[in-house]
């Protein structure tokens, strides 16, 4: 299974610009869509491996445009359309400069912010006496930055209105559409037996109306954690079972990477590229409830170009 997309490198009809991210590929088609590819690159500890993951992609886009979908209620958002299973083509907007990180759960950062003595979070006040993986009395807002370069860092709201980087009035309704979005991701994920326990929304700007974009509930920008035993674990002071890319960054770990200089990622074969790919559709099916169909991957790059210059050419 070797014909994973790693790369782009497209022209198609209005182009002009691309964008190399981490893991998607964005195409500006007349400044006033954007086509997204997402590829089958997969990162870890902030280093992109050196191979793909076939169906990763796929996967990934399809969680996202799923519950775009399943909001667009709530809020509007930047999806026209997904031409392929691996793209998204929307509006195109100015984004704000902050993300909007809500977290229901005391983990990850949280925790090891709590650890270390911290009882403000973003100008949140997290009670004493928590315990990791407590669930918060109330989901907390906790923003960061985005960083053009380097690390993203936590902010409070009064520091982003301070600051300028969003309006009053522009920033309550981010706070509004996040809680409502989170509800609403926490109800879909309980009936399919999952805790959404943390997420993170970007939001941009078109013609004076606030759109969400990017990815929302995938398994790279939430965490999930299985509702079955979460009581049991916390009663026994257990670690949760996770539903994301966890069991990657532990493969790495137990072949010794950590991201860290010197180290060398380890050789990925064909059967641990395999059991990535496997475990990324079962994440699919888990947190949509629907059954994974395989697209064709003969050739994915010949794919998505047809795919991607006929929607183009025949409705943008």
């Amino acid at each position: 299974m070797s014909n994973a997309i790693v790369k782009t490198d497209y022209n198609f009809p209005g182009q002009k610009s691309v964008y190399h991210g981490k893991v998607r590929e964005v195409y500006d088609i007349n400044n006033e869509y954007l086509v997204m590819i997402v590829s089958d690159r997969i990162s870890a500890f902030d280093v992109v491996l050196p191979k793909g993951i076939p169906y990763k992609g796929q996967v990934l886009n399809q969680i996202a445009a799923k519950f775009l979908d399943a909001t667009s209620d709530i809020v509007p958002n930047w999806k026209i359309a997904t031409p392929d299973p691996m793209v998204t083509v929307g509006h195109k907007c100015e984004t704000f400069k902050v993300e909007m990180v809500i977290r229901g759960y005391l983990t990850g950062h949280a925790w090891r912010e709590y650890k270390a003595g911290k009882r403000t979070l973003c100008g949140n006040t997290m009670p004493d006496g928590m315990i990791e993986n407590q669930k918060f009395p109330q989901p907390l807002i906790t923003p960061t930055t985005k960083a053009d370069v380097g690390h993203d860092e936590d902010i409070s709201k009064e520091e982003i209105l301070a600051q300028g980087l969003v309006s009053k009035d522009d920033y309550e309704l981010l706070e509004k559409y996040t809680t409502e979005l989170f509800q609403r991701g926490t109800e879909i994920a309980a009936e399919k037996g999952l805790i959404l326990v943390d997420t993170k929304y970007e939001f941009g700007k078109k013609d004076g109306q606030i759109y969400l974009i990017d990815e929302i509930h995938t398994p790279d920008s939430s965490r999930y954690f299985y509702a079955e035993g979460y009581e049991d674990r916390q009663a026994k002071g257990e670690g949760q079972k996770q539903l994301s890319k966890e069991f990657v960054r532990q493969w790495l770990i137990e072949n010794g990477f950590q991201g860290k200089d010197g180290q060398a990622i380890p050789e990925m074969n064909d059967d641990f590229v395999n059991s990535v790919s496997e475990r990324y559709i079962e994440l699919y099916e888990n947190i949509t409830g629907d059954k994974f169909i395989k697209a064709d991957i003969k050739d994915v790059a010949a794919r998505i170009e047809k795919n991607v210059t006929e929607y183009i050419n025949s409705k943008l």
